[in-house]
């Protein structure tokens, strides 16, 4: 209902992760990543499927030992979204989650030893179809390049992705997707800019150590917000120090924003004052609880009184306006009356059925007397 978004996207080259596509003209994905220990299969199990139910398209678990890749292997058999191995400095944990199923490696080539050892994890992944992400970020920097740039600048970002990606390249690898974060908001667009204009590989959106919850996603909606309204990224992670349920939930919220993704509810609130009608705030907590399991995208506005709220409704699939009483719209147009006491029921009642019907329409065969 409302208008389309006219960013155009950057033209990259489309790999797979499993059966997500990455790149191209497919959808932007969001990632997350799992804290629990690895080894605890269950707890990890039980983690990968909490960020699947809120919409993570893939998942990236660490690996960071022998037992831990064969922890990955039980892993991998007991879920179906696409896992990353998150691998550093050794090639038999990479080739080894090679062989129990992971569908995208996290290495960086030249830091899993001599040529012979990253051409065997190349290969490896070449023959079962693996890609392979190059993450690159400003707190493990090569000694080197510290010394040369002084600190982790944006060039210095570029320098090191372009010495991985070289490494692939001469070995005629070209299934991968490269990551260059950075903590600072300017130093990472600044690096994913200008890598942009130099490869034509996905590009995995993030910024590391963004911070806590509030200020993690204020950092990382402004870089990445930035960044995809310019037509750059590919795939994403939200790093936040908070539950990795939320990062999915904010990396989604960044790209309905943009109107680039449309996954789960959209809800648009006011942000309450003394003309209101209900209270809104407590109105929205409760429907984002209540919702959290809506993967379908829906437009919904929460606003407590007729000044603005008669108009986002009219935008919305489905609108509240604050009243005496309240008034509800549902395609744009009034549809009935609820109090205040039934408000939240009402609400989640009316926008699941529209929920139902938007899927059912869907599912419909094309009346071929409709052409």
């Amino acid at each position: 209902m409302r208008p389309t978004p006219t960013i155009k996207r950057r033209l990259s080259r489309q790999i797979r992760v499993g059966g997500v596509l990455v790149g191209g003209d497919a959808p932007i994905s969001v990632q997350s990543m799992t804290n629990t220990e690895t080894t605890d299969v269950l707890a990890t199990v039980s983690q990968v499927e909490a960020l699947t139910r809120v919409g993570a398209d893939i998942v990236r678990i660490s690996v960071p030992s022998l037992e831990a890749a064969e922890a990955f292997g039980q892993i991998k058999t007991r879920v179906e979204v696409p896992l990353i191995a998150d691998i550093h400095f050794d090639h038999r944990i990479a080739l080894r989650v090679a062989e129990l199923g992971a569908d995208c490696l996290r290495i960086n080539p030249g830091n899993i030893g001599n040529a012979s050892r990253v051409r065997a994890v190349v290969e490896s992944a070449r023959e079962r179809g693996i890609s392979i992400r190059i993450g690159v970020n400003a707190g493990s920097l090569e000694k080197d390049l510290q010394k040369k740039y002084g600190e982790p600048t944006a060039a210095a970002l570029v320098e090191s992705a372009m010495r991985h990606i070289d490494i692939l390249e001469r070995l005629d690898f070209q299934e991968f997707k490269v990551s260059i974060k950075s903590s600072d908001v300017f130093v990472t667009m600044e690096a994913y800019r200008a890598l942009a204009a130099r490869i034509d590989q996905p590009l995995h959106l993030g910024v590391t150590e963004a911070g806590a919850a509030r200020a993690g996603t204020v950092k990382s909606a402004i870089a990445m917000g930035m960044l995809l309204a310019e037509g750059i990224g590919d795939t994403l992670r939200v790093s936040l120090a908070a539950d990795p349920v939320e990062e999915v939930k904010v990396g989604f919220d960044i790209l309905k924003s943009l109107r680039l993704r449309n996954k789960g509810i959209h809800l648009i609130a006011c942000p309450s004052c003394s003309r209101q009608e209900f209270d809104v705030i407590a109105t929205v907590n409760a429907l984002e609880e209540r919702l959290a399991d809506i993967l379908e995208p829906l437009d919904v506005s929460i606003l407590g009184c007729v000044v603005n709220g008669p108009g986002e409704a009219r935008e919305s699939h489905v609108g509240l306006t604050g009243g005496s009483p309240n008034l509800l719209y549902v395609g744009g147009v009034p549809h009935h009356k609820v109090d205040n006491e039934h408000l939240v029921e009402e609400l989640e009642r009316t926008i699941r059925a529209q929920i139902r019907a938007q899927m059912a329409a869907l599912k419909s065969p094309t009346d071929p007397m409709m052409g």
